[in-house]
């Protein structure tokens, strides 16, 4: 027999990870294009119409996929948690439906036009379309972590029965809404995402450098490329030290207000003090993988860091050990080894920031291939850092699906069969797989394609309305 919790779960938790990505790029890319059109306007130099032209390509692909993976998340809460739905749904549809009627609304409308509009409106409409695609993707993330956020923190809500059945009534939305967890969630999602994108643009941009500046090769548009892998550096050198800083705040909060899981992030099984706060960790034993306890690790640990991490700077300070709650703990390695990595992946992200720092400031930027290979490896790596995130802080929160509230296994549908699930779970499995490589191979075929360039460049800066054009700066650049 199969358990429907666990494969609802596992359905859940795979159209999750696989959407995530799409709003990444989405959230990520939207500042970035902002700045290219207000640039391009500004200046009318061709390098930041190829920047936002080419850019603007690989957002709408981003937006188009992660619209219809997302719809089908906003379903699975019907077909795979009706009974969270049903008792939920007063405080949870709320923000859900925003999410639709404000963001995406928002940023569909204007897609538009900053998608296909450039030659067909003024340079003052252009540049507010670009902020309110922008806007409209960073609404829909307020949104959606509201809900979320919620679920870790729950706040502004009764319980009351209606129909012989408890639910959850709404008695204090702006204490619901903003919740002691969505500050911290939205700042770290947020920049992890500007971070991310900043990661792939400078991996795909340091290839094509590399390739010119090392390897010698006749690289058509390397301008384009250069100036790419500089934004992408400004970008790392501010989002990725914020990260971790911010991520030390965040830390603290979580073992404030969900201690459970912050005892499962450093594997702390009795209450005790002064725990060893592991950068690296090394299991002894096959046992140890699956079942990590921070004293019977080896491996590169700070004394009482971990205590220090929780109390804000006592390195005394008592955690709670996981045999301390009266519920089951969470699935302790996949969160400890989880968190592990991701504070690992932080770390090295700063060094890559500042290493291209510092070549840049040298001037051997394009010169430096050790460095230039090391972007490359790191490409998709922000966006893996932000799944091992989400591990982090939705597996942490087993066996509550609402903290403290609501158990996982009180939320799934009733009714609902092991082999109704797991046939969906592979349908799931084998659709999202596809989309995921169609996405994969139309973004290799735009970065392959690379910039416009020449006259298709002319051309749209000839259909740009001359009245709002700066008077000589367009006949000066061309």
């Amino acid at each position: 027999m199969v358990d429907p919790v666990v494969t609802s779960r596992l359905q859940f938790a795979l159209t999750t990870i696989v959407h995530i990505i799409f709003p990444v790029m989405s959230m990520g890319l939207a500042p970035f294009l902002v700045y290219f059109t207000w640039r391009e306007i500004r200046t009318r130099k061709p390098i930041y119409e190829q920047l936002r032209r080419f850019w603007t390509k690989i957002f709408a692909v981003s937006f188009v996929v992660g619209t219809v993976t997302g719809i089908v998340l906003e379903f699975e809460f019907g077909t795979n948690f009706a009974a969270f739905s049903t008792i939920a749904g007063e405080l949870f549809g709320g923000p859900l439906a925003l999410e639709g009627m404000m963001a995406f609304m928002l940023e569909a409308t204007f897609l538009g036009i900053f998608v296909f509009g450039r030659a067909r409106v003024g340079d003052r409409l252009y540049f507010v379309s670009s902020v309110a695609v922008g806007l409209g993707t960073w609404l829909s993330a307020v949104w959606i972590l509201i809900a979320n956020s919620w679920m870790q923190t729950p706040r502004g809500f009764e319980m009351v029965v209606e129909n012989g059945q408890d639910v959850v009534h709404l008695v204090d939305p702006l204490a619901a809404y903003l919740n002691p967890r969505f500050p911290y969630m939205f700042v770290h999602m947020q920049n992890a995402a500007v971070e991310s994108v900043a990661l792939f643009m400078a991996g795909i941009a340091a290839y094509h450098v590399y390739r010119h500046h090392v390897r010698g090769t006749d690289v058509e548009n390397v301008a384009f490329w250069e100036r790419t892998l500089k934004i992408a550096l400004v970008a790392l050198i501010l989002t990725a030290p914020l990260q971790v800083v911010h991520g030390d705040l965040y830390a603290r909060h979580v073992y404030e207000t969900q201690p459970q899981k912050f005892a499962a992030m450093e594997a702390v099984w009795d209450t005790e003090s002064y725990v060893p706060e592991y950068i690296i960790a090394f299991p002894t034993s096959l046992d140890a993988i699956t079942d990590p306890r921070a004293k019977e690790l080896l491996g590169l640990g700070i004394p009482g860091g971990a205590s220090w991490l929780a109390s804000g700077g006592d390195a005394t300070a008592e955690i709670r050990g996981l045999d301390s709650f009266d519920s089951e703990a969470p699935p302790v390695a996949v969160v400890f080894w989880a968190f592990r990595a991701m504070v690992g992946m932080g770390f090295w992200f700063i060094l890559l920031a500042f290493w291209g720092g510092y070549r840049w400031w040298s001037g051997e930027l394009f010169e430096d291939d050790l460095l230039h290979k090391s972007l490359m490896a790191s490409t998709v790596l922000g966006i893996v850092a932000v799944e091992l995130g989400w591990v982090v802080t939705e597996v942490g929160r087993q066996p509550w699906v609402i903290q403290g509230v609501l158990q996982t296994s009180d939320g799934v549908s009733p009714g609902l069969t092991g082999s109704e699930t797991l046939l969906t779970l592979a349908g799931f499995a084998v659709v999202y797989l596809g989309l995921l490589t169609v996405y994969s191979y139309v973004v290799t075929r735009l970065i392959r394609a690379g910039p416009p360039t020449g006259d298709d460049l002319r051309s749209v800066s000839q259909a740009s309305p001359p009245s709002e054009q700066p008077a000589g700066e367009v006949a000066n650049d061309e």
